[in-house]
């Protein structure tokens, strides 16, 4: 999955991981560096509403027919 990820998401994922290896109490963005990481989190929220989207327009509807028989 780490593959998919921009380079902004990866870098803060590298942080999130050195600050819980390290046992750090708090993690510090410049204003550039959190501008990109919310400029790809929207990107991403993006991408994941549009799929939404074209998966909710792409559903069949299910049909099913009961019968009683001799109920």
């Amino acid at each position: 999955m780490e593959q998919q990820l921009s380079l902004h998401l990866k870098k803060f994922n590298d942080r999130v991981k050195v600050l819980n290896q390290t046992k750090a109490k708090e993690l510090i963005l410049n204003a550039s560096e959190a501008r990109q990481l919310h400029a790809d989190i929207f990107d991403l929220l993006n991408k994941i509403n549009d799929l939404t989207a074209i998966q909710k327009s792409n559903q069949q509807p299910t049909i099913i027919n009961l019968e009683g028989g001799k109920f």
